[in-house]
């Protein structure tokens, strides 16, 4: 049933302490695009070096993994929370949606609209959330595959990016984005799609294939993970609620894939309080973990629990998981 309530579940907090917490700095983020950057120029060199051999697939595989979280660090600066200087935030926007193959604007648009509408399904669709609706089982199980995204292609940045180019809206974007916002949303889709094709034409001149091997192809090749990691973040929840208690899950990672990931795993306090920089959620979550359900302990944990309820979804629209509520005693 589609709920019109206005207003969200909202925990107790410290007027004072939220505040502190949503304090942002530009150290956090220049750490981590430091050691995400140097951890990419890394790996891929060691995947030129070692081309022709059975270890080129093992680094080119752990470089295309980690350019694939490039997607996490689209969201955290889309959000302006990776960095306190607006510009500076900005440009590491611009860099990493060009990374991705993605146009900022739009996604700026569709993710507040997103925020605003988590898993609604009626009237007011969020339109970002696909998979929690499953109706393909084999598409959610052959996206842990490298490369079956290239089955996917039409769903992927690249056709997006394309279709924005072309004056072609995503439903979310006709919706949200005033008609100025989506001029610009063109203007640079425009742009990414000519130094694509920069891109194509320093190949041929220069008569390699490196430059559309490590820039067109890292996404499909290192998608798995990220993606294992990324749609926990509603997978199977409850739609029409106005609890993002019961619509989004929080799953505890390791330290390196909680440092590709920004800490998203964090993801139903980020709904709660989505101007909280990422490298807070843990003290957030410290301040609030009262009145939220017990996260998820790891990957298996997550799946071990969950993939049932996503089989039934696909069957039956009150299959999706049930979280336990904390005792309100």
């Amino acid at each position: 049933m589609y709920v019109d309530s206005s207003k969200w579940f909202s925990p107790k907090i410290d007027k004072k302490k939220l505040k502190e917490l949503s304090k942002r700095s530009d150290l956090p983020g220049a750490i981590h695009f430091l050691i995400y950057f140097a951890s990419l120029i890394f790996f891929g060199y060691l995947s030129y070096a070692f081309w022709g051999t059975w270890f080129f697939l093992l680094f080119f595989f752990i470089y295309s993994t980690i350019y694939t979280f490039g997607n996490a660090n689209t969201h955290e600066t889309v959000h302006r929370t990776a960095f306190k200087t607006r510009w500076i935030n900005d440009v590491f926007c611009y860099i990493s949606f060009f990374q991705v193959h993605g146009e900022p604007l739009s996604f700026r648009w569709s993710h507040t609209f997103h925020h605003s509408n988590t898993l609604q399904t009626e009237e007011e669709y969020d339109h970002e959330i696909e998979v929690s609706r499953p109706t393909h089982l084999l598409k959610f199980f052959l996206k842990f595959i490298p490369l079956t995204d290239l089955f996917f292609i039409h769903q992927s940045a690249f056709f997006v990016t394309t279709k924005s180019a072309l004056g072609i809206m995503s439903p979310s974007n006709k919706i949200n984005a005033p008609l100025d916002q989506q001029l610009k949303i063109i203007r640079n889709a425009r742009i990414i799609l000519l130094l694509w094709f920069a891109i194509i034409l320093v190949s041929f001149y220069f008569v390699t294939w490196w430059p559309i091997v490590f820039y067109f192809l890292p996404t499909f090749v290192g998608r798995p993970i990220h993606y294992a990691i990324n749609v926990t973040q509603h997978l199977a929840a409850k739609f029409d609620t106005k609890d993002h208690r019961l619509s989004t899950h929080t799953v505890i990672l390791n330290p390196i894939f909680s440092f590709l990931y920004w800490h998203m795993e964090y993801h139903t306090e980020h709904h709660m309080f989505p101007m909280v920089p990422s490298y807070n959620l843990k003290k957030l979550r410290q301040e609030i973990y009262k009145e939220l359900p017990k996260p998820f302990n790891g990957l298996f944990d997550f799946y071990k629990k969950v993939l049932p309820s996503l089989i039934k979804l696909a069957f039956n629209l009150d299959g999706y998981y049930k979280v336990k509520l904390p005792n309100k005693n």
